[in-house]
């Protein structure tokens, strides 16, 4: 009964999003609804997503490392279209905690080669400060379809 009471809180949410951001009439309501809601979604249900991708690769979480699920922030240097979805990363609990987003800065390499990188960092404020987290790595992607 509380998850479906959770669910509902979320659902409401995410629908009453773009009536607030009709106030500001410059702001594109879809995606709005894209990062407040896959922002909502991963931090209500990143631990059933984790433990739905520790099952699939076979992991199990022990005290020297551990897994979570983090929004992740695609920034596109050269065309300025960003994305976001959501990152396993992996690496000691103390380390992994710190966790907040995984960076994904890309770009293209001679226009024909498409450079990604995944950063996990301490901010989700990937634009204007990237703190990496040393010792973390990505060990899953989660592509969520809308």
């Amino acid at each position: 009964m509380r998850r479906l009471y959770r669910n509902k809180l979320f659902l409401a949410l995410v629908a009453a999003l773009p009536m607030g951001g009709l106030a500001f009439g410059q702001i594109d309501i879809g995606d709005v609804i894209k990062v407040l809601g896959v922002g909502a979604a991963v931090k209500q249900f990143g631990p059933e997503i984790n433990r739905a991708m520790n099952k699939l690769s076979g992991h199990k979480d022990t005290p020297a490392i551990t897994t979570k699920v983090v929004p992740i922030l695609s920034i596109k240097i050269l065309r300025g279209d960003n994305a976001i979805g959501a990152a396993q990363v992996s690496g000691p609990k103390a380390q992994v905690d710190k966790v907040q987003a995984v960076a994904q800065p890309e770009t293209n390499l001679l226009g024909t080669v498409r450079a990604r990188v995944f950063i996990p960092v301490s901010s989700k404020d990937v634009v204007k400060d990237i703190k990496k987290v040393d010792g973390v790595a990505v060990t899953g992607i989660v592509d969520l379809k809308l």
